[in-house]
């Protein structure tokens, strides 16, 4: 029998011919509200619009079910192709019938599964109403009692985050899935046991414990998925001596180590519910797929198309035939600018940190972002890019520009008073500022030692609008050219009084992203506005042009003033580190006097520029400079 059945299902696959139809007879209406009845019943389930005869609008529903149960959210749409009385009677008795086409949209591919099939009404006198003589085969051709069409998906390889040489950032990587399995161990140990895994592996003992207990009883309930490789501290044995737990291999998409650039590059897990929902049908439960950062706003890009086979079984779930299939198409990979040795750098130097904090490196000559490190890791922020602070004594090199585009020069002469009032409000400089820096100095000197209240006292010639020219020069206003929705300042033009005076040493409402400052960093480095990248492929939209772009002059002498910083200035640390001239700039946010400050340093040797930063340190120079200092190490080797 399934030979036949075989032979029949796969012609009847093609579009049926229909016999000769005409218009209705006499005393007969039309049949084509009877058959839009059908297939808007075929669209939604509900046969109870349908007049039968000789079944029951249930009895249809349930063999629809049946049918079609298991194709799960793929969805299909049945239409009228042409619907007209037949032009002999069968028996004496009227007959109609409607040729019908179903689609299924299988796939995200234009390719569907499309087939035809036909339906007879017959013309009840005494009811003056087509009644349908429903059968299987009207849901999909050669159809039986009990068949169904099922649809089998293959999953597409997932394309690779790559680092500037090509090489695989995101690979697939030996993994364990750690869980209980409740058929190996009485139900009397469920409860402890799962406690004592969730203990081990350090998860909400509680919580899992009471996953375990909803579980059926032959469930296996997944714990937690743990790198297979040397950092793995919990060891198989352990696993294995607590009565029903245990372990599966697998691999994931991950990065080298745990902690790489995890807030960039973000997760890849199975699909939840909301993913779901939202996808609108292209993801299916157990779909691994990109949870955040780049693995999510990618998702399409990197997931490709999984493939799919739909066949058709009879009620002894034998397969009778192979209705469609489409290939999985693989993922294309996502290549990014990033230096994977330096971003491993950065990530080592955040790993314990104890506050929000980011290393940002960029290759000053072609704007190409080598590392953006966030750290702590476990708190999944991604600081580095998207995150804005007051940028403190940093920002002096934005308002040196205002000055330098006033007429002043790194050797003009200005005063450094130890304390200053602008509208009532008193500023000074900070704790432990050099003495004999104190009075009239020139401007390149106020740099070096970071006199605030030389820079305050400008605030009152250099309006909010110029300040915001000077940000945009150099690179501070730009907008995203990343492809990460990265976030680089602001600097209102509005600004005035006491406000401004704040804001020109980087205080008042003035913000900044490390990515903001490092782009600052590489501008004056580059001695032109830097627009920053980090995705190569595929290619983000471009970022308009700033409408204020930076000289060669001006960098020139923002250049000469920032050496001095190094020489002998608030970053002398770092003088001899490496090897060439370095150029660099420190600042002290204060935004809390219960807490410490906003800490950053922004430095630049050859074509390498850094900005550091951590959100509560003791100060630019103490917190931010030796992270700088250990960057420019690594670089070195």
């Amino acid at each position: 029998m399934s030979a036949v059945r075989r032979s029949v299902t796969a012609l009847s696959v093609a579009a049926l011919a229909l016999g000769p139809l005409s218009a209705c007879s006499a005393g007969a209406p039309d049949p084509a509200p009877s058959a839009d009845a059908l297939v808007a019943a075929m669209n939604s389930g509900d046969f109870a619009g349908v007049q039968f005869t000789g079944t029951s609008p249930q009895d249809a529903a349930k063999a629809q079910e049946t049918a079609f149960g298991t194709m799960g959210e793929i969805k299909h749409t049945s239409t009228v192709s042409s619907v007209a009385e037949d032009e002999e009677e069968q028996d004496g008795v009227k007959t109609a019938t409607a040729n019908i086409t179903t689609v299924w949209d299988v796939d995200a591919s234009d390719k569907d599964l499309s087939y035809d099939t036909r339906a007879v009404w017959e013309y009840d006198k005494e009811a003056e109403a087509w009644k349908l003589r429903f059968d299987p085969s009207i849901l999909a051709p050669g159809f039986e009692s009990g068949d169904y069409l099922k649809a089998a998906f293959e999953p597409a390889a997932r394309g690779s985050i790559t680092d500037a040489e090509g090489q695989n950032i995101v690979a697939d990587r030996p993994v364990i899935r750690v869980g209980m399995d409740k058929t190996h161990t009485g139900k009397e140990n469920w409860e402890s046991s799962a406690k004592k895994l969730a203990k081990l592996v350090d998860i909400d003992e509680d919580a899992y414990a009471k996953r375990v207990m909803a579980a059926g009883d032959k469930a296996w309930v997944e714990a937690i998925v743990l790198r297979d490789d040397a950092t793995r501290e919990v060891t198989d044995e352990e696993i294995k001596a607590i009565p029903g737990a245990n372990f599966q291999n697998d691999e994931l998409p991950l990065a080298p180590t745990r902690s790489f650039a995890r807030p960039l590059l973000g997760s890849v897990g199975k699909a939840t519910a909301e993913i779901i929902e939202k996808s609108e049908g292209k993801v299916k439960a157990g779909d691994q797929v990109g949870q955040s950062g780049l693995q999510a706003a990618y998702n399409d890009t990197l997931s490709g198309t999984a493939g799919v086979t739909v066949s058709q079984y009879d009620a002894e779930h034998e397969e009778l035939a192979e209705l469609f299939a489409n290939a999985p198409v693989p993922g294309k990979d996502l290549k990014t600018t990033l230096d994977t040795s330096l971003q491993q750098a950065a990530d080592e130097l955040l790993e314990d940190a104890e506050s929000n904090s980011a290393i940002v490196v960029i290759r000053p000559s072609d704007g190409s972002v080598l590392a953006a490190s966030s750290g702590p890791v476990s708190a999944g922020l991604n600081t580095a890019l998207q995150a804005s602070y007051a940028p403190g004594s940093s920002f002096k090199v934005i308002s040196a520009l205002a000055m330098l585009r006033e007429g002043a020069t790194p050797g003009s002469e200005v005063k450094c008073p130890a304390t200053t009032v602008v509208d009532g409000k008193s500023f000074k400089n900070y704790d432990g500022y050099p003495a004999s820096a104190v009075g009239t100095i020139p401007l390149s000197e106020a740099i070096a030692q970071s006199c605030n209240t030389v820079f305050v006292n400008q605030g009152q010639e250099i309006s909010g609008k110029k300040l915001a020219d000077a940000a945009t020069s150099l690179g501070l206003l730009a907008e995203d050219g990343t492809g990460t929705g990265a976030v680089f300042g602001s600097v209102p033009e509005d600004s005035t009084g006491t406000i401004q005076a704040a804001n020109m040493i980087g205080q008042g409402v003035v913000e900044a992203s490390p990515l903001g400052m490092a782009t600052v960093m590489a501008s004056i480095q580059a001695k032109s506005t830097v627009q920053p990248k980090l995705v190569l492929s595929p290619e983000p939209e471009a970022a308009a042009k700033p409408a204020s772009t930076l000289t060669e002059k001006e960098a020139e002498q923002l250049s000469a003033m920032m050496a001095e910083v190094v020489d002998h200035g608030t970053l002398k640390d770092l003088k001899g580190t490496g090897s060439g001239k370095i150029i660099g700039k420190s600042g002290t946010a204060e935004y809390d006097s219960e807490k410490n400050a906003h800490a950053w340093a922004i430095a630049a040797q050859g074509d390498l520029a850094i900005a550091a930063f951590v959100e509560d340190g003791d100060g630019g120079a103490q917190s931010a400079g030796p992270l700088v200092k250990s960057m420019l190490q690594e670089a070195a080797k």
